[in-house]
């Protein structure tokens, strides 16, 4: 190997005591270059060359549209921060419904096959590239990812980051920003919710109804959420003013009995399909429904394509005039096309991290799996076993 050392025009040295050590090498400086190799081989350090610096990293791959055997943990090079971003060493990674819908072929805001999944993590910063304050080095931080956040190492903006809370641990922050974001926008940003209205929360148990309660408590509305029966308890501990069944009995005259025939101001509903229908027959007047997800067609292979074909045709029509009549609203979220307004996005999550710090947002982890489960924890989510987040810890 060393006998093309001086043929190199650029030769990095790994060594423990000076990490970026570069050497310059031409014929006339061969053996000052030689000297300098020796020393280092007596001290027992490691000599590469660039094309084999980088170290590896473990990631989550999608290999293809599939059942949970198309993930694999494979290694990647470390990636290397380009001007404005920082290399964050992931201590936890959040998994939302997003990442199964992207292993079915569902979710057409996917990268393209093979591809690493993961919009939110938690961890430390550890590498900074051009233009980065250094005083980020080390930091603890929680940061939005456009994919690739379920790394051991992921870069991202420095500006979709933020300091990670200290009352929490890496996992309940990784639990923030998809979750608490997604119920923020909906509640407050574009669902209007005042104090002693009311909402329903469909899957109330899920990640995004567990933020969503708090930020409904917080705000002082009256809170209606439908869950399966085993997470009722939880739910009504957590504050949950009223839970319903829906697994077992139709929700919608439930809810009609409890509220007086009137409905709810606010429905948030992320099912879609012929569901959009019967959520908005939910509504009062002045009501708003927010359509936020269409998980009704979560299924693997040609299933899969089925329900979704059968979401999009019951999908129903809102007419402006039948809008206009009975005075209500409709409106639909997708964080993942918000990444052009990351100002906006920042605001939203310093208030959310406010609220971490007076108690009122309260991050809930049902389970944390590792990189070498995470096809249990696809499973886990599919099965709609979760209450709360699901995170994934390399």
């Amino acid at each position: 190997m060393l006998s093309g050392v001086p043929l190199l025009e650029t030769l990095i040295l790994t060594v423990a005591s000076v990490p970026h050590l570069i050497v310059r090498s031409r014929e006339p400086d061969y053996c000052e270059t030689h000297m300098l190799l020796a020393d280092v081989f007596h001290r027992r350090e490691t000599i590469r060359y660039v094309s084999e610096l980088r170290r590896l990293m473990r990631q989550i791959v999608t290999t293809a549209n599939g059942g949970v055997d198309v993930l694999r943990v494979e290694e990647k090079p470390d990636p290397i921060p380009k001007s404005g971003e920082v290399v964050v060493r992931v201590r936890a990674a959040g998994l939302n419904f997003a990442d199964i819908l992207a292993r079915q072929g569902l979710y057409p805001d996917g990268p393209p096959k093979p591809c690493v999944m993961g919009y939110e993590v938690s961890g430390i910063v550890e590498t900074l590239g051009e233009g980065v304050n250094t005083n980020l080095m080390g930091k603890a931080v929680v940061a939005l990812t456009r994919f690739g956040g379920q790394s051991e190492l992921v870069a991202v903006k420095a500006t979709q980051m933020f300091d990670k809370p200290e009352s929490l641990t890496f996992e309940q922050a990784a639990a923030i920003p998809v979750n608490y974001l997604t119920a923020y926008a909906l509640l407050l940003v574009m669902g209007s919710l005042h104090e002693a209205e009311s909402v329903l929360i469909h899957n109330a148990g899920g990640g995004v109804g567990l933020a969503a309660l708090d930020i409904a408590k917080k705000i002082g509305a009256v809170t209606y959420g439908t869950a399966s029966p085993a997470k009722h308890k939880f739910l009504l501990e957590r504050g949950l003013d009223h839970a319903i069944d829906y697994r077992n009995q139709d929700w919608l005259p439930v809810l009609k009995e409890l509220t007086d025939g009137r409905g709810v101001e606010l429905v948030i509903d992320p099912l879609g399909g012929g569901h959009w229908k019967k959520s908005y027959a939910a509504l009062r007047h002045t009501g708003r429904l927010g359509m936020f997800g269409i998980s009704a067609a979560s299924a693997t292979g040609l299933q899969g394509k089925l329900k979704l074909l059968k979401a999009v045709i019951q999908i129903p029509w809102f007419h402006p005039f039948g809008l206009l009549n009975r005075n209500r609203g409709v409106f639909g979220l997708n964080l993942g096309h918000l990444w052009h307004e990351p100002e906006k996005v920042a605001v939203w999550m310093r208030d959310i991290l406010r609220g971490v710090a007076e108690g009122w947002i309260r991050p809930y982890v049902d389970r944390a799996f590792s990189f070498a489960q995470v096809k249990d924890a696809h499973s886990y989510i599919e099965a709609r076993k979760n209450t709360g987040k699901v995170v994934l810890v390399p």
